[in-house]
């Protein structure tokens, strides 16, 4: 009689095991490395996010202040990709030099008239974010887009400017080093969470 409690015992506890594995699990792919199978899992990229350090209350304000900032001239630099890309594919059709040239002045004409009275309100700072985004999105400095379409002489004339003003044409945008805390805002205003 003992020994039947004990084996009942013993069946229980493996009902038990079986009963506590999970009802659903992923699919585990098999890749070849190096001649030893491994299981594998495709996992989708995340962005990561620091908490907010219980900081003082001008760490908060700088922070809200840039995030306004870069509310404010990212859509410019969306427009500067979007009339980029636009350019570029209209001076394709253009065969002459003349007529690209020709192209480029109206096309520059236009974009002063628009745009003149709101870059001229920009402050100092989101001048030089804006520098920086249209690098971002554009793959290319402001100076180079300057230089390459409308010259040396302008470019150099246009960085002469920037730097009247404390800024640079040649602000490259870093995503991952001194630009990352940009980068995680436009991730949220692109995802709409700002």
């Amino acid at each position: 009689m003992f020994t039947a409690n004990v084996f009942g015992q013993q069946q229980e506890s493996l009902t038990q095991k079986n009963d506590s594995l999970p009802q659903s699990g992923y699919l585990i792919q098999t890749v070849d490395r190096d001649g030893v199978i491994m299981p594998e899992i495709e996992i989708r990229p995340i962005t990561i996010v620091g908490s907010r350090r219980s900081a003082a209350a001008r760490d908060y304000v700088r922070n809200e202040r840039l995030i306004y900032n870069i509310k404010k001239v990212y859509p410019y630099a969306i427009i500067a990709r979007e009339r980029l890309t636009l350019i570029n594919s209209e001076l394709e059709s253009i065969g002459s030099e003349s007529g690209r040239s020709s192209y480029l002045n109206d096309m520059e004409k236009k974009m002063f008239a628009e745009f003149k009275e709101d870059i001229m309100k920009l402050t100092i700072t989101q001048g030089k974010i804006l520098i920086k985004l249209i690098d971002r999105e554009t793959q290319n400095t402001s100076f180079e887009l300057i230089r390459r379409y409308r010259g040396r002489i302008s470019a150099a004339f246009w960085q002469g400017i920037a730097r009247l003003f404390g800024s640079s044409l040649k602000y490259e945008y870093d995503r991952f080093g001194e630009d990352a805390e940009i980068e995680m805002i436009v991730l949220e205003i692109e995802a709409g969470r700002l």
